[in-house]
């Protein structure tokens, strides 16, 4: 019998917060079991040549929608499958009871089996929940959810409050099916989060940002004038400014209560700053998140090419904005960077601004536009790379040990990147059942040659391999 079932050989391995060491890597029992200069390939049952490669930990996408628009059992499959593209071992998927997904409401001790039923046996990668409390008897069930169920982490939509923008409609109840969803239905959250930390790891609320009321003005304003079709006008109807207010209102009782925070998603100069004052003003358990796209894309290009496949919650903002928020990531002030993946098909989109379903697919990208923007464009190394894509999300989110990392004992999870193979991106290589791409054309340099699940080879040479063997993470 051989003394390993992987060996990783010849390659760069990237160690977050350590750095780029040249050697070579083996698995046991789904874990990482060696680390050495050199390792005989005779003991191990599967070699992988990682010559001239840089060998990462596979990334966490953090930021996901499994289910939202399509059943979940199709979601898992399609979805994570896109993810082992992007060098993507893990995802933590948003969860909500409330129109979408599921369409109704009720206890997560219920709705959490049923939704871990039909995910189970379709992922591709390892996966967990958070959970979105939408009623107050949803809040009374955060201390069995962190005791029993595995759920580190919970989630508020602050511009659900009084109205529901992405439905077009002013009934919020109607579409979160809850009691008063307002203010004060966070702070309960945040007292029991906070009351909530059982020490061996992080217990957090993450926030979505934009103010409702300002929004639903601005929304008007612009509808108003002309009611022009385009990218630039949802972003100036959900304009920064609503991300700043929001980020302060959250601060504020995130301050009151002690409770640590994510904020989601930043997408614009304004909603960066006021995160960073805010965090060291007042000296939060606070970490920030950016995405791909709001990394990426912005609507001067995309209304050039037409279309509305890249509507997404914060909108696509201007040049500058990306730029602001890189200079975030270079600096350090950002904590991950996420996919925020919802497959949301071309019919749901349509030719209707304000109708149109919000989000789309990325996370077939995440370590792809890392290396090409990040590492290449913008001299991040790859051990920051590393940390942002993986290590940072793990230990923010009750993973620390286990995954984003390449340290004895870690599971098994890896990507071996081509650091210097060239693509344009297509719909079809990214491997999503999603049927278009905001990213589509843009040319990519860096990209995986393989993903490991747990030690076994789950993606090779632009397929996946096996069957998905993805497994619940409790946290």
């Amino acid at each position: 019998m051989a003394r390993y079932e992987l060996l990783v050989k010849n390659g760069t391995l990237v160690l977050p917060y350590v750095g780029e060491v040249r050697g070579d890597l083996a698995t046991r029992d789904g874990r990482i079991a060696a680390l050495a200069d050199d390792l005989d390939p005779a003991e191990a049952d599967e070699v992988l040549d990682a010559t001239g490669k840089l060998v990462f930990p596979a990334a966490v996408d953090a930021h996901y929608h499994l289910g939202i628009y399509r059943p979940l059992a199709v979601d898992a499959a399609e979805e994570t499958r896109s993810s082992l593209v992007g060098g993507v071992g893990t995802v933590l998927s948003y969860f909500r009871t409330g129109q979408h997904y599921l369409n109704r409401t009720g206890p997560y001790a219920e709705i959490l089996p049923e939704v871990r039923a039909a995910v189970a046996g379709h992922a591709w990668t390892d996966y967990g929940f958070h959970l979105a409390p939408m009623d107050t008897a949803q809040v009374g069930e955060i201390p069995a959810l962190v005791g029993a169920a595995g759920i580190s982490s919970f989630k508020y939509y602050m511009f659900y409050k009084g109205f529901n923008l992405s439905a077009d409609s002013r009934d919020a109840k109607a579409f979160t099916m809850s009691d008063e969803y307002d203010l004060g239905h966070l702070y309960q959250i945040m007292e029991a989060v906070a009351a909530n930390q059982p020490g061996d790891r992080r217990v957090s609320l993450s926030l979505h940002c934009e103010q409702a009321e300002l929004m639903r003005l601005f929304i008007d304003r612009v509808r108003a004038n002309g009611d022009p079709q385009t990218l630039k006008a949802y972003s100036d109807a959900r304009p920064p400014l609503t991300e700043r207010v929001a980020i302060g209102e959250a601060t504020t009782l995130a301050k009151a209560t002690g409770c640590p925070v994510n904020l989601l998603h930043l997408s614009s100069a304004e909603a960066l700053d006021a995160a960073a004052t805010a965090k060291a003003a007042l000296g939060l358990d606070m970490r920030l998140e950016v995405t791909l796209h709001h990394l990426c894309l912005d609507h001067e290009t995309l209304d050039q090419r037409g279309g509305l496949g890249a509507k997404v919650n914060p909108p696509i903002r201007a040049v500058a904005d990306t730029e602001a928020l890189w200079e975030g990531v270079r600096s350090g002030a950002i904590d991950w960077v996420a996919s925020d993946h919802a497959c949301c098909l071309e019919e749901n989109k349509g030719n209707a601004l304000w109708p149109a379903l919000p989000g789309f697919g990325g996370t077939g990208l995440l370590y792809p536009v890392l290396l090409s923007e990040g590492m290449h464009k913008r001299g991040l190394s790859p051990r920051r790379i590393a940390e942002l894509a993986a290590a940072n999300p793990a230990a923010a989110y009750g993973l620390a040990g286990r995954k984003g990392s390449l340290m004895l004992g870690a599971d098994a999870d890896l990507t071996v990147v081509d650091p210097e193979l060239e693509q344009a991106v297509t719909t079809e290589l990214l491997q999503s059942g999603q049927d278009h791409c905001p990213f589509e054309g843009r040319v990519v340099r860096g990209w995986p040659i393989a993903t490991v699940l747990r030690g076994r080879v789950a993606y090779r040479e632009g397929k996946v391999v096996g069957a998905p063997r993805g497994e619940f993470l409790a946290r």
